[in-house]
């Protein structure tokens, strides 16, 4: 028996498992468990999971090798990049579902084992703008600032771009029907059991939330006492959105006026109200500035700290502590910035070696996929598959199979290590122990059932499998728990601090909250109390931002808005959950466009963008807007939504524009669909 946490998504929900026979069982905490963690431990088992390293012979073909083999191949392809053509030459590519320990191991094996600058990960896709948002007004960036269960006694609850109902179904647990607002393009499961539901024309989010705040100044809604003592930047804030006026905003949006209305009224009535955002509103060209704009919202309702706040509902499982501790192009542990001088030389000093040494700050996610085979020649990939879930991916794709060399570290022949002179199999979550932080900012244990298969092995043994290729034999241990040890230290001072937290107290006290920097911190449930906040004089900043239409709207050729997004049964890329609920991809668009375009139920149709095509079987509901068709993004092939998507990138946060692009839509040719 081994209690531990769902491997998917961020809500990390408490499970037990049990060895039953052969196989394993996972049994739900009290928090319940969605299909996906019930279906999660089939993989164990699964015929497709890797269990040897693959490497690519000369015919082109993988075959199975040793592990010494598969690493020597590794390391000599890494030095003979680095010397042709420098160290920056040679990539690492993380993802969010990796624990805090293999995060930061991958961070320090970038800067310390190969000196490159040259490293970010998936989560840049996932959480950034929000991210940028948060440092921005609060100082600080934590997905809730709060504790999951607060939002079970809120008087309201906003949700911009979210579908929990089919994300993370336990969330809902959480969320009273009678008080939640959603806004959508789709009327989605979520939005079905709502209050209320704002179906906002694509990219208008940020005219929405500006929108809401004009009502709530022009009203007398606002707190002007939260205001005078706890933020800055007001009065201009108070300016820009005078412009958003109700009568624009609906037109823009698509929202009536009435609704507008209700929804101030209710976050303002609300004993507490919570404004969350997550990837719809977030995925955007702009989307820093609407998470901005969603914060002034709530600042100028008084909640942050003191009757609710706002939050960021994180996607990925560790999306919040794979970026606080060394895998993000820009960050060193403790979510210190690689620039800062005194960062530099704390994490130096942990890690034994000059802050000099250290390299600066690398290209962010898109950027440096971008970049490869061009002057990026070697990718090394942990827990990530960008063929799938890049944004335009065929784009991607090619740049992947431009390189020189490209090493994938996964537990299965995902479609990026298909494409790989060296996949290298790693063991799953019930066979190794570690520490993950979830959405709350709780960091939480996970724990192995049994040992990897023969032939497996942690990403921690890769890792330091090839440090000692490249001279470094001490300082890159297997083991988790000295792992955790060593990023305490390196995240002490910072801003997440894990210095107090330890597996022992993470053991007595079901999960410690960061920061929480020394052994007799009980941690931060609640960052802002009193509405003191992370900033150098503890105010909370109001920044004035500006709607502006999406980085490429509809027009003749291309006439209808495309979102994507996922559905219930699978998680990210698929690479996983397609192995267990293969399902299939699917565009759903709304019967009078159907109508109009000819097309029937269950037809295959294309997708087409200035960038690419996906094609997939019609699914007509009257849920969408007239103007819009929706793809989820898991699956690979003619159906691979990302062919499609942009790759505009938000200029704060870097964040590609995922949930909105133009395209045309038609019935699919005989051989297009076949493929």
């Amino acid at each position: 028996m081994a209690p531990t946490h769902c491997p998917y998504c961020a809500l990390q929900c408490a499970m037990t498992l049990h060895r039953d026979g052969a196989g394993v069982r996972a049994e739900a905490g009290p928090g319940g468990l969605c299909q996906k963690g019930w279906r999660a431990p089939e993989l164990l088992g699964h015929p497709g999971r890797l269990r040897s390293p693959l490497v690519r012979d000369r015919d082109g073909h993988l075959r199975p090798a040793g592990w010494e083999e598969a690493l020597d191949r590794v390391a000599a392809a890494v030095e003979r990049t680095q010397a042709t053509h420098g160290r920056d030459a040679v990539a690492l590519f993380g993802g969010g579902g990796l624990t805090n320990e293999k995060a930061y191991m991958l961070g320090k094996f970038a800067r310390v084992a190969l000196r490159t600058s040259t490293i970010d990960y998936n989560g840049r896709f996932c959480m950034s703008s929000a991210a940028a948002a948060g440092i921005r007004a609060f100082g600080i960036d934590r997905g809730l600032p709060f504790p999951l269960t607060d939002l079970a006694t809120a008087g309201t609850v906003l949700l911009m771009g979210g579908n929990v109902a089919e994300t993370m179904p336990p969330l809902l647990r959480h969320l009273a029907p009678r008080n939640l607002i959603v806004a959508d393009p789709r009327l989605t499961a979520t939005a079905k059991l709502a209050a209320l539901h704002l179906q906002t024309t694509p990219g208008t989010d940020l005219a929405l939330a500006n929108g809401l705040l004009h009502i709530v100044l022009a009203e007398g809604l606002a707190d002007a006492e939260y205001i005078e003592a706890h933020t800055t930047g007001f009065e201009a804030v108070r300016a820009s959105v005078a412009a958003y006026y109700p009568a624009r905003v609906e037109q823009l949006t698509g929202v009536p006026i009435a609704d507008l209305f209700a929804t101030a009224r209710l976050l303002a009535e609300g004993e507490t109200s919570y404004i969350l955002s997550a990837r719809g509103a977030e995925q955007h060209a702009k989307g820093t500035d609407t998470v901005t704009a969603l914060i002034n919202l709530a600042l100028a309702l008084g909640l942050p700290g003191v009757r609710g706040g706002y939050g960021c509902v994180t996607g990925q499982g560790n999306g919040q502590g794979g970026r606080e501790h060394g895998q993000k192009a820009d960050q060193l542990p403790g979510y210190r910035k690689i620039d800062d001088p005194d960062a530099r030389r704390h994490v130096a000093g942990v890690w034994g070696v000059s802050p000099d040494s250290l390299p600066g700050p690398g290209p962010s996610a898109y950027e440096l996929l971008d970049s490869l085979g061009v002057s990026t020649k070697a990718l090394l990939v942990f827990g990530s598959n960008p063929v799938v879930s890049a944004p335009r991916a065929a784009h991607v794709e090619s740049r992947i199979r431009s390189l020189d060399f490209l090493a994938v570290a996964d537990l299965v022949l995902s479609e990026t290590a298909d494409l790989a002179d060296v996949v290298l199999p790693t063991a799953q979550w019930a066979e190794e122990d570690g520490t993950m932080t979830n959405l709350e900012g709780r960091v939480i244990r996970r724990r192995a059932l049994t040992q990897p298969p023969e032939g497996v092995r942690t990403d921690l043994d890769v890792l330091s499998g090839l440090a000692a290729r490249f001279g470094h034999t001490t300082g890159f241990s297997t083991s988790p728990r000295e792992v955790f040890a060593e990023l305490r230290r390196a995240s002490a001072g910072g801003v997440a601090d894990y210095s107090g937290i330890s597996y022992e107290r993470i053991e007595a006290e079901g999960g410690i909250f960061w920061p929480c920097p020394s052994e007799d911190h009980p941690g931060t449930p609640r960052l802002f109390g009193g509405g003191v906040f992370g900033t150098p004089d503890g105010r909370a900043r109001f920044t004035a931002v500006e709607h502006r239409p999406a980085a490429e709207e509809p027009c003749a050729d291309y006439p209808l808005y495309l979102t994507t997004g996922r559905v219930l049964g699978q998680y990210q890329s698929g690479a996983q959950t397609r192995r267990i609920t293969p399902g299939e991809g699917f565009v759903e668009l709304h019967p009078d466009l159907a109508a109009r375009l000819g097309i029937v139920e269950g037809e295959f149709v294309e997708v087409t963008s200035r960038r690419g095509s996906a094609v997939a079987q019609a699914r007509l509901s009257p849920d969408i807007r007239p103007d819009t068709v929706f793809m989820p993004f898991h699956w690979p092939g003619a159906a691979r939504a990302n062919s499609a998507t942009n790759d505009a990138l938000d200029p704060v946060s870097r964040m590609p524009e995922f949930k909105i692009c133009a395209v045309r839509v038609s019935a699919a040719q005989g051989s297009v669909a076949a493929a």
